[in-house]
């Protein structure tokens, strides 16, 4: 069974995206505008899942045909169909629930492409809710240590509050 496990920060997260964001926009440059490295192993100083996420950005989900999600597959990226989530295209590189790597595909510069760059900015800027966050991450392990889903679902309501702050604020997007 899957379990939750919260790291300590862990600087090499950083040098683990910049080698797939590599790897990422060569099996994708005909389509790719950039690649970004969000969510908690994005954010300096935060606990997290080692699971280091992305997202590629894209003019339309449209661009995105059968080769270059065989060029992703070929480096690892497996693609995961989430009818739940049309406004995204999900690859997991890693086991079922236990992924290393996720990459998210959105529109460039769309309204989610901004909410996942404000959210890790705002943590980025702000001591207060990344300890915060990080004190949520570790009381929903301990709660739902089994439950990726739960745990997950768990954090919904924070970080919708830290993107309409970001927003309020008109945290910079670079």
């Amino acid at each position: 069974m899957e379990q939750v496990i919260i790291d300590s920060y862990n600087p090499e997260w950083i040098r683990r995206y910049e080698e797939e964001r590599d790897k990422i926009m060569e099996a994708v440059a005909d389509i790719g505008l950039a690649v970004e490295h969000i969510g908690s192993t994005s954010v300096p100083g935060l606990s997290a899942k080692p699971v280091i996420d992305m997202m590629l950005g894209v003019r339309e989900l449209e661009d995105m045909k059968a080769k270059h999600i065989e060029r992703l597959l070929e480096i690892g990226y497996e693609y995961v169909h989430k009818p739940d989530f049309p406004e995204r295209l999900f690859f997991r590189r890693g086991q079922w629930r236990a992924g290393t790597e996720h990459l998210h595909v959105y529109l460039y510069n769309g309204e989610n492409w901004k909410d996942n760059i404000r959210f890790r900015n705002y943590l980025q800027m702000h001591r207060d809710a990344r300890e915060q966050y990080m004190q949520l991450k570790h009381a929903l392990a301990a709660q739902f240590p089994h439950d990726r889903v739960q745990y997950t679902a768990g954090k919904a309501d924070f970080i919708q509050g830290i993107i309409n702050m970001a927003r309020r604020e008109n945290v910079n997007l670079d």
